[in-house]
């Protein structure tokens, strides 16, 4: 694996709560050399970018900028959008993608042409059909533009896995695939706890069991919970902000690290031209290779349900 690059930009689009939480947490944890935050709203950017500089002395060396002018985009290594619609309660993430893709349509080109060799992470939802129409847009190859997908997900399901079996969460390895919303499955049948298949786990004392019924609650907590996060506070950023900077890292490191990022299908099991997460390589080329995890029956029918739900959306506006 190669060294992080010492010069890495990181430019980030849109200052809202995820935009400017993942401006923070990359920053807390070093992940670029450069921070740059893109926004049309000329004060808001320059407010995040004072606010995020005073606090230079407590974090890693970096560098932080921002505008509303896309120059500052420019040269960018990795370039995650976070522009879009704001999720409001009651609203499916689904709900929210004829403006979002009209937006990606005016802002993408530019975008692609100050920084033409980034890799392009898409974050806004519906990110699986804003995934699809910014590789249809950009015209770059499919594996630098991909949707952060079912990541932090995939975390919910892991934490709420590590809590119910009592067990610390780093134990836990599962994932949720599919779209990233209503229709997401658990893969419970490649999933484990300290190597022990999730399905053969023999209660610890004092735990309950982790039989069917728990697993449908689980999974279920998983799909409401972001619901929930939008009911009490109006956005979900923090968990989002730190899930994306994993990703961004996995990109600027070469990490050749497996990550349930959103990445088009082609014939997965008959499923194909669709962007949706299963666990795929992620490394300084992009969202290269999905990992061929075994799925059970009703697994599959989970995914292709999946896949007819965000294909619908696709063709609903003309993608």
């Amino acid at each position: 694996m190669n060294a992080p690059r010492r010069t890495s930009k990181l430019a980030i689009v849109g200052a809202g709560a995820v935009g400017s939480t993942l401006a923070y947490a990359a920053l807390a944890r070093g992940t670029a050399r450069t921070v740059a935050l893109m926004d049309v709203d000329r004060s808001k950017v320059e407010a995040e970018v004072l606010d995020l500089r005073h606090g230079g002395m407590f974090v890693p060396q970096a560098e932080v900028i921002g505008s509303d002018d896309v120059e500052v985009v420019r040269g960018a290594d990795v370039v995650v959008v976070t522009a879009g619609a704001k999720q409001k309660p009651g609203q499916t993430r689904l709900d929210l993608a004829e403006a979002t893709i009209a937006l990606t349509r005016k802002i993408l080109p530019g975008l692609v042409e100050v920084a033409p060799d980034a890799t392009f992470l898409l974050v806004t939802n519906p990110v699986d059909v804003v995934t699809y129409a910014a590789q249809k847009i950009s015209g770059l190859p499919p594996e630098r533009v991909f949707g952060s997908g079912t990541v932090l997900d995939s975390s919910r399901l892991r934490a709420a896995i590590a809590e119910h079996c009592g067990v610390a969460v780093g134990n836990v390895h599962a994932y949720v695939g599919g779209e990233h919303g209503d229709s997401e499955i658990a893969l419970w049948s490649s999933a484990t706890i300290a190597g022990v298949p999730l399905l053969d786990w023999k209660s610890l004392p004092g735990r309950p069991p982790l039989d069917a019924a728990a697993r449908e609650g689980i999974a279920r907590d998983v799909v409401e919970s972001a619901y929930r996060v939008i009911a009490g506070k109006g956005a979900t950023n923090y968990a989002v902000g730190l899930a994306v900077t994993r990703i961004v890292e996995a990109v600027l490191n070469d990490e050749h690290r497996v990550m349930p990022v959103s990445t088009r299908l082609d014939d997965f099991y008959g499923i194909d031209d669709v962007c949706l997460s299963l666990p795929t390589l992620v490394d300084s080329r992009g969202a290269t290779t999905v990992v061929p995890i075994p799925l059970s029956d009703s697994e599959l029918v989970g995914m292709r349900a999946s896949a007819s739900s965000v294909k619908a959306v696709q063709q609903r506006f003309g993608l």
